[in-house]
């Protein structure tokens, strides 16, 4: 009787050499997101020391962490920012004004409009104008608006009130913040219980008759009040008194954001 041909059972063998590229792959894209976030940061120092400690994990010392560093070169950094520094918040000669010199010149050009407006109409014992840190500020004595102890805007001094309104159309617009301030002396009335009351209101009133003005969109305007505690004066003299009893209206600066 014929034997039997032995079959002989072979294990299936199974074909594994995928997972060596697949394994160098894992390698590359975690060495690739260390780069990057390594690339993320300006520290050059720290970048160094991370990659020190990757190329001996994976190679030895030796690989795709050696090449150089994609950070920028500490020094070209530093002088770009201070250029663009410069270039963005510039100083003029006298320190006023932490904006940029377009923005300067820009205020400045407005601020010429207002003196124009205030001298044509004999206003300068009582409207003045500076350009300070925080932009192009109008001062108005609240003896031109208001009578004392009242909110109410004059009604003979309403029209001032619109003209200034037409010197603050411009294209783009700009923020602006209108606030109300008084002198030290307490107020509580029916209308009033302190200072505070009375230059809220005051602020929001001369706000309300300049948005009269239909050239004038709401969204950029704001009001507040400081009551007595933003006092420009002495509070022990009549004239000093005087002169903290204000409206003041605040040009601002347009940012990058304003600009968008």
């Amino acid at each position: 009787m014929a034997k039997r041909k032995k079959h002989q059972h072979h294990e299936e063998h199974v074909d594994e050499s995928w997972l060596i590229p697949y394994a160098d792959l894992l390698t590359l894209l975690l060495a690739l997101f260390i780069v990057l976030f390594a690339s993320s940061s300006i520290d050059a120092k720290k970048f160094e020391q991370m990659s020190n400690v990757f190329n001996q994990v994976f190679n030895g010392g030796t690989g795709v962490m050696d090449y150089e560093a994609p950070v920028p070169d500490p020094s070209s950094s530093s002088a770009d920012k201070q250029e663009k520094t410069a270039e963005t918040f510039a100083k003029d000669d006298d320190g006023k004004g932490n904006f940029g010199q377009q923005e300067q010149k820009e205020l400045a050009e407005i601020q010429a409009r207002v003196n124009q407006y205030i001298q044509k109409n004999q206003l300068t014992d009582r409207i003045g104008t500076n350009l300070t840190e925080e932009g192009l500020l109008l001062t108005i004595r609240d003896n031109v608006l208001f009578e004392s102890g009242s909110a109410e805007v004059k009604e003979i001094h309403k029209g001032i009130s619109k003209e200034i309104s037409e010197l603050l159309v411009m294209d783009p617009p700009r923020n602006i913040v209108i606030s109300g301030h008084t002198d030290n002396v307490p107020i509580e009335t029916y209308q009033f219980r302190s200072n505070w009351d009375l230059s809220v209101m005051r602020a929001v009133n001369f706000m309300k008759i300049m948005l009269e003005n239909k050239k004038l969109d709401p969204v950029w305007f704001s009001a507040t009040g400081f009551g007595e505690f933003k006092p420009i004066a002495s509070n022990d003299t009549a004239s000093g008194k005087s002169n903290n009893r204000r409206v003041e209206v605040l040009i601002k600066p347009r940012t990058p954001l304003d600009n968008s």
